[in-house]
């Protein structure tokens, strides 16, 4: 009889254990696993660094999902894409925050942050993809108000910024045009300005109103009006961050003027601000010098003279000049004194100064070291003494400054008793020693009478006594000293003046 060998097992039977084994493990393999999406609690994503509104910035959003035919220990990813998916973002996973639902078999939730540099959409699509079987992708999430597409930005740049150079308005020539652009003054300093950030998108308005099709950092511009850019975050648009408006204007370039903030004369003391027409560019050049003295629209002096300005329109040019003329001036020697100038003389010479004024009919107040010189009311001033001058013609305020060049040593050993001014140069006036001069110290002169002719605190050896001529007639007069220095006791004697 003829033996067969019978199988512990069918093979089909071994088959259909080895696929209850192994099932679980090859679904995705063969196409099996699901993910299908739950609605997200969002209707768009506006992810922020910190701010004054976000101190801390906010950048975490969650995905919640359903799965089924995967292994426990699969994990996910989140896709992005404002193309369709042509183009795709895997964005960072997170861990979640307090308060989502702990992951179960069937229920899952990603958290992920927006990458800073995102070139923002107001059309992107999610998905979930499986990272072990990347052909098993979930299809496009919905959003909070049931859109499959919705805006995601990242908002790198939050808060004002500037165009044009800050200026607040700019010309071109007509038939022409300009170019406004956003300033980056400091590109070292961050978020200092969006152009740091090249993944932004902007929207520029003219008189209000949108301008189409213009998304860029520069804008060309050829008609007239009011302009200014915001960054374009869509629906996440932060209404401060946007530029100042910038007043465009054409011209012909056939004039230009220059205005005199003080007028024309000027006083000054008071300096005045030289301002010339709107322009893109400036030149400012004095009294026909070439060298270019200033290139912003405005010009600070105190100086009189010719002032021109050459302005730049876009392309055409014009010159504007201003003869600026000075209510008064100060002039020794024949030559001008300009405000605040230090004028040098020897010690006991006399230093002349004049004035001339456009005013009519003018005042004239001066003073030293702040203090008025009451017999000094006419035009010129004969100085004999250092210090800090000021002349008030009819209330316009110049001033110089007066500096011994050479200085006399006037200490004399002991308090003369005889002096002679006859104007020779010497022994003209009445000489101290200098612990009594310019100290502390009391000092009197008294006539043969008894009468105070002179008085002081703070005697001068370089103006000193007398300061004015003495009538002497057949004889020579004789005064009277008290010197009192402070603390001691006074010393006294006599000085004869002699012819």
């Amino acid at each position: 009889m003829k033996s067969e060998t019978i199988p512990f097992f069918p093979f089909s039977k071994i088959m259909f254990f080895w696929m209850l084994l192994v099932l679980p493990s090859t679904l995705s393999l063969f196409g099996q696993g699901t993910i299908s999406p739950q609605r997200l609690g969002y209707p768009r994503i506006c992810a922020n660094i910190p701010s004054i509104d976000y101190p801390n910035g906010y950048n975490r959003y969650e995905v919640p999902f359903k799965i089924s035919g995967f292994a426990v220990n699969e994990t996910f990813i989140v896709l992005l894409s404002s193309d369709n998916f042509a183009t795709v973002i895997k964005p960072k996973i997170i861990p979640n925050g307090p308060g989502i639902p702990a992951d179960t078999p069937t229920d899952r939730t990603l958290t992920f942050e927006v990458p800073a540099d995102l070139v923002g959409s107001d059309f992107f699509k999610l998905r979930v993809q499986s990272s072990s079987v990347p052909t098993i992708t979930s299809t496009d999430f919905k959003s909070s108000d049931l859109q499959s597409s919705f805006p995601i930005h990242f908002l790198s740049y939050s808060g004002p910024f500037y165009i044009n150079n800050k200026n607040n308005t700019v010309s071109f020539c007509t038939g022409g045009s300009v170019t406004l652009s956003i300033d980056n003054s400091t590109p070292t300093v961050p978020n200092s300005s969006p152009l740091l950030y090249p993944q932004l998108k902007y929207k520029w308005y003219k008189d209000g109103s949108v301008i189409g099709n213009e998304s860029k950092s520069t804008l060309l511009v050829n008609q007239v009006g009011d302009y200014y850019v915001e960054i374009d975050y869509g629906p996440c648009s932060d209404l401060n961050t946007h530029s100042q408006i910038v007043k465009v204007t054409s011209a012909s370039g056939s004039s230009a003027s220059i205005t005199s903030s003080s007028g024309n004369p000027f006083c000054p003391s008071q300096m005045t601000t030289l301002t010339a027409g709107s322009a893109n560019s400036y030149a400012w050049r004095k009294d026909g010098n070439s060298t270019v003295i200033g290139t912003s629209q405005t010009y600070q002096t105190n100086l009189p003279g010719i002032y021109t300005c050459e302005v730049d329109f876009g392309g055409c040019k014009a010159t504007g000049s201003i003869d600026l003329k000075s209510t008064g001036a100060i002039y020794s020697n024949g030559n001008v004194v300009a405000e605040g100038e230090t004028l040098s003389f020897d010690q006991g010479e006399t230093l002349k100064v004049t004035t001339t004024t456009t005013i009519s009919n003018p005042t004239y107040k001066w003073y030293r070291n702040d203090n008025e010189i009451t017999s000094a009311t006419q035009s010129s001033l004969d100085v004999t003494l250092a210090g800090n001058y000021k002349v008030l013609i009819s209330g316009c305020a110049l001033s110089f400054i007066a500096k011994y060049d050479t200085v006399i040593n006037y200490n004399v050993p002991k308090v003369p008793n005889v002096i002679s001014p006859n104007s020779d140069g010497t022994n003209d006036t009445w000489i101290i020693p200098d612990a009594y001069s310019n100290t502390n110290t009391h000092v009197t002169i008294l006539s043969s009478l008894g009468e105070i002719v002179f008085e002081t605190d703070n005697y001068d050896n370089s103006n000193g006594w007398p300061q004015s001529n003495i009538d002497i007639k057949s004889f020579n007069p004789v005064y009277y000293y008290i010197i009192t220095p402070n603390g001691q006791s006074a010393k006294k004697g006599s000085i004869t003046v002699l012819k």
